[in-house]
């Protein structure tokens, strides 16, 4: 399984960015979804889960009310829209896909993407 992330970039504090994760190789229904980040210096943290039907959805606190994660079965891709975006949320995100359960640990995910920068400034 292949995942392939984009849509960061630099936005100002206040602004918005969707993130979408595009699965190749596999059964994209299969998997519950993830993002995760990690910024200089930090270890990598959950952000957000979502389950395979989407109705299952999973926040990290920091992120509850300003990010939105969501999937499309038929496009298989999970988007992570984040509005109200703060410098503190600057790092690198980064998608995963795991065949268990709801997880907010990284051992919990068999498949990462390469990871997309976000970059917010004051």
């Amino acid at each position: 399984v292949q995942l392939q992330a984009s849509g960061g970039g630099m936005v100002q504090d206040g602004g918005s960015l969707r993130l979408s994760c595009a699965a190749s190789g596999g059964t994209f229904s299969n998997f519950f979804m993830a993002w995760f980040r990690q910024a200089p210096g930090k270890e990598r943290e959950f952000v957000a889960a979502i389950n395979r039907n989407g109705q299952g959805l999973f926040y990290a606190d920091f992120v509850k009310g300003r990010f939105t994660i969501s999937r499309d079965n038929a496009k298989n891709t999970v988007y992570l829209q984040m509005d109200s975006l703060k410098p503190e949320d600057t790092a690198v995100y980064y998608c995963a896909a795991g065949y268990g359960n709801y997880h907010s640990q990284q051992k919990g995910y068999d498949y990462w993407g390469q990871g997309t920068q976000v970059t917010v400034s004051s």
